[in-house]
């Protein structure tokens, strides 16, 4: 019997559709795939950070030079936070998935039980937060960072055909990449997606939300320079026999971080008690944020010049009590009114203000050297995180990123675990995955 000719191209034809798809269903190109996508919505975060330096810039102006010089100004400028109010009333109720910070929008959809639409929904969110935020609400940039994020995740899946966990894999390696973006900490983009959004890991998904980070930290370098969010100089690294002091630090940050929860849960449900329509939720904290522009004006906005004054060490003891009962009530207030803005900062700011309290206290005792008080600070940001997220390793490489020092590795890891332990004592669950509890029968309505 004649066997059968084969046709010379045959064989390399073949070979090459099987390298194609080999190539297609690969790896590697899973993480090429999470790098374009990091990348691309680190663009969009950027996009985002600099309109917010814009309007951060242009409320210190107004309330420092310009209202002091015309007072009269305040009118004008009421009625335009009023237009403001009701514009972000009307766009959280066109579209709920905008309110709030957008972590747990996301971590709904990586479950399945709600659905974000990036087309018409990824611009409201930019544009409400800025507003929002610029005009002087207590909100943070953070979570509509990582939301905006992963409306472009979203947007480019249709660009790759992948299986519905590859699909998620890039939806969470964008977040990752929202978080690196904003805060330009490319290893705690990739810790809160672990500890938050998806717990389940392999390494290809380390790998995935890696690159998605570190190409998102590239742009937000490439745009508004590589450099740390604080500048954090002349760090001491605390002795041991102070060990005391920090675990007590941590111990006050999950009493204190589990306040700042519930009165994020209280405001939230008063507005809904006093039946206050959607619509006008917002105008409440923007006309408070007028007087308190005047008197307290590092209250407003996200924190980040709030835990910068507190730093240089402008406040006293009673002023950084007074700041920390105010930025907690401010947020709340914010926050309760469901407009578009995260909590990020201004948790960051208040653990900054509890460490500058027992920092203050104890020098003020003879316990500590001033030179230590910076050292407090810093392990407040990082305990007050653990215990409001309840994200230790999160909180602790945040703020070791953020800060551009790592000398405090070890007190930081002490702080946060004593944070994360008592939190858990206290029975005090992670602040987004309550919010997302809380957003499910809302969002079934609408």
């Amino acid at each position: 019997m004649k066997k059968p000719q084969l046709h010379k191209q045959a064989y390399p034809v073949r070979l090459a559709g099987v390298a194609l798809r080999h190539w297609y269903h690969s790896r590697l190109l899973l993480v090429l795939e999470s790098a374009l996508v990091g990348f691309v919505a680190g663009l969009a975060v950027v996009i985002f950070r600099y309109a917010l330096i814009r309007a951060d810039n242009l409320r210190v102006y107004l309330y420092t030079s310009f209202f002091r010089t015309s007072p009269l100004w305040l009118v004008p400028w009421a009625a335009f936070l009023t237009l403001i109010g009701l514009f972000l009333g009307w766009a959280i109720k066109t579209k709920p998935m905008i309110k709030g910070s957008g972590v747990p929008q996301v971590k709904g959809v990586l479950l399945d039980q709600v659905q974000m639409h990036w087309i018409t929904e990824l611009p409201l969110k930019i544009i409400t937060s800025v507003l929002g935020i610029g005009a002087g609400l207590s909100l943070g940039r953070g979570g509509p960072s990582l939301q905006v994020a992963s409306y472009v995740g979203l947007g480019m899946l249709p660009l790759f055909r992948r299986s519905k966990e590859e699909q998620n894999i890039l939806i969470v390696a964008a977040s990752s990449a929202g978080i690196a973006a904003t805060f330009s900490a490319p290893l705690a983009g990739v810790l809160f997606v672990l500890e938050e959004l998806w717990p389940s890991f392999s390494p290809l998904f380390i790998a995935s939300t890696m690159a998605a980070s570190m190409s998102a930290r590239a742009a937000a370098a490439l745009f508004l320079g590589d450099r740390a969010v604080f500048s954090f100089a002349g760090i001491i690294t605390l002795p041991l026999q102070y060990m005391h002091w920090v675990v007590l630090l941590g111990i006050a940050c999950a009493i204190l971080g589990d306040v700042f929860k519930r009165s994020l849960y209280l405001s939230m449900d008063v507005y809904a008690r006093l039946t206050i329509p959607l619509v006008l939720r917002p105008l409440i904290p923007l006309l408070l944020s007028i007087p308190l522009g005047l008197c307290l004006l590092d209250v407003l906005g996200g924190g980040q010049s709030l835990v910068e004054a507190v730093v240089s060490g402008a406040y006293s003891l009673r002023l950084l009590l007074l700041f920390f009962v105010c930025k907690l009530v401010f947020t709340a207030i914010c926050h309760g009114s469901g407009t578009s803005g995260g909590i990020f900062f201004p948790l960051l700011a208040c653990g900054a203000l509890v460490g500058a309290v027992m920092g203050e206290a104890l020098a003020l005792g003879g316990f500590i050297n001033d030179s230590q008080k910076l050292n407090f600070i810093i392990l407040g940001m990082a305990a007050f995180f653990t215990s409001v997220v309840k994200a230790p390793i999160t909180g602790m490489v945040l703020i070791l990123e953020i800060s551009g020092n790592f000398s405090n590795m070890g007190n930081l890891v002490l702080v946060c675990l004593s944070a994360f332990v008592m939190s858990d004592l206290m029975m005090s669950h992670p602040v987004y995955t309550v919010l997302l509890e809380r957003m499910l029968p809302q969002t079934k309505t609408h």
